[in-house]
């Protein structure tokens, strides 16, 4: 351990814990873990709309009380540790000062691929647009290509060193997509690799099909017919192996319309696939087709105006806001102040992908579409904690709280301001999931 974590406990007290969290015997393990200059919970907040930074809960010299996996307490940690010690709990007392959030979760990546689109960067810098590239054959079929020619090693060598750049970033749940694939044998190639690489990695990776992200060129036949074959020959398989439980799909006039893409999301939503949308990139329709599907999530939503943004507010379909495509791509941000105000829930993820939002840095992003769309630092952590969390379905995460996962993230400094006001310089000092410190890049714990 580095000096920020060495605990002051009797090395006796407990026998380390194994990769679930238990001790000797299979007892879950007790682990404090404190003092914080200051803990953010982000426990008992609404999961829609606007946060006043005069909502957050701000506890002063803190402890997280683990029980193997899950947080067990939170409170003084003076008091905790005195308690910790009667129960013979293993103690790690930290030095200095560090702020606690939730770990953080991204609910929209794409990170399993293979190449580059460093062309398609420059092209767009010199005032080509998307649909341009794609059309002179760039964008997403460039990605297919590549990543049809790597194989499963390569692509799982890939996502691995992505997996752990993200848990280095604080990033405790990540979700990763297919859609480079685009075909029955593609798409089982990419969500096995997405599914072996989830049983290497430290943080929880959220596999989603994304078939339909665009309809591939080698197709002999129509969309319908494409996303016909999707549906009876790949998703019941998913589902058999246990590769996916969520769908997505790119609506958009660059891919699927919403006639083309409804009965596929019907057929998704019978077989018990969640659904999420790509929705209101370049021009609207896709909102409206989550709304009419339940799906947990919305994203881009870069072209919602005020009749979007109403219906999603109404609905229980969160918003997720993507600021890396908005830097890739030059365009407008997604309406965040309008989408809180109006009382949607909004969701913050980085999009990561090689084409339009290359970045893949999640604090950065939301750091910068807090002042383009004046987003408080309630609205914003929530956004990448307990609200992101909300969009891939998942109750048992993004706020610390007893019961939830001992997910957190620390951060060198004395007051949770300085973390967005370094707009991503200020990086995390140390991660913990499911109760356990991530190893550094280094390989240190």
């Amino acid at each position: 351990m580095d000096r920020k974590t060495q605990s002051k406990a009797n090395p006796e007290t407990h026998a380390g814990p194994d990769a679930e969290g238990h001790g000797q015997g299979g007892q879950p393990v007790l682990h404090l873990v404190g003092p914080f200059a200051q803990l953010l919970p982000m426990s008992g907040l609404p999961l829609k709309g606007a946060l006043p930074d005069t909502s957050l809960t701000v506890l002063e010299r803190a402890g997280i009380l683990m029980e193997g996996s899950r947080v067990r307490a939170i409170g003084p940690f003076d008091q905790m540790e005195q308690e910790a010690r009667r129960m013979r709990a293993t103690i790690t007392r930290l030095p200095g000062n560090q702020v606690a959030l939730p770990g953080l979760v991204d609910a929209h990546t794409h990170s399993c691929f293979a190449g580059s689109r460093a062309r398609d960067y420059a092209l767009r810098n010199s005032g080509r647009s998307y649909l341009e590239i794609a059309e002179a054959g760039g964008g997403i079929w460039d990605t297919v290509t590549a990543t049809r020619k790597a194989t499963p090693e390569q692509l799982r060598n890939l996502l691995r060193d992505r997996c752990r750049r993200f848990a280095a970033d604080g990033i405790t749940t990540l979700e990763v997509k297919s859609g480079y694939g685009l075909s029955v044998e593609e798409e089982l190639k990419m969500l096995r690799v997405i599914a072996e690489t989830a049983a290497d990695v430290s943080q929880d990776i959220i596999p989603t099909c994304l078939a339909a992200h665009s309809m591939p060129r080698d197709f002999d036949g129509s969309a319908g017919e494409y996303l016909e074959q999707i549906a009876e020959e790949l998703l019941p398989v998913l589902l058999k192996e246990g590769l996916a439980r969520r769908v997505d799909a790119f609506v958009e006039q660059s891919a699927f319309s919403p006639d083309q893409i409804l009965p596929y999301l019907e057929t998704a939503r019978r077989l018990g696939y969640d659904i999420t949308i790509h929705a209101d990139q370049f021009t609207t329709g896709g909102s409206e087709v989550a709304i009419r599907c339940g799906a947990r999530s919305a994203d881009h939503l870069e072209a919602s105006g005020p009749a979007e943004i109403a219906a999603l507010a109404k609905s229980d379909v969160v918003a997720t806001a993507l600021p890396g495509a908005t830097l890739g791509l030059g365009c407008g941000y997604t309406p965040a102040r309008a989408l809180l105000d109006a009382g949607a829930a909004l969701a913050i993820a980085s999009d990561y992908n090689p084409g339009s939002a290359p970045m893949g840095d999640l604090l950065t992003q939301a750091a910068l579409l807090g002042p383009a769309e004046k987003i408080s630092h309630a609205e914003i952590f929530a956004g990448i904690t307990f609200r992101a969390a909300a969009a891939l379905g998942l109750d048992d995460r993004g706020a610390l709280a007893p019961g939830m996962l001992a997910d957190f993230v620390l951060f060198d400094t004395d007051h949770y301001n300085e973390i967005l006001y370094h707009q991503g310089r200020l990086r995390p000092s140390a991660v913990w999931k499911s109760g356990r410190r991530i190893p550094d890049s280094n390989g240190k714990n």
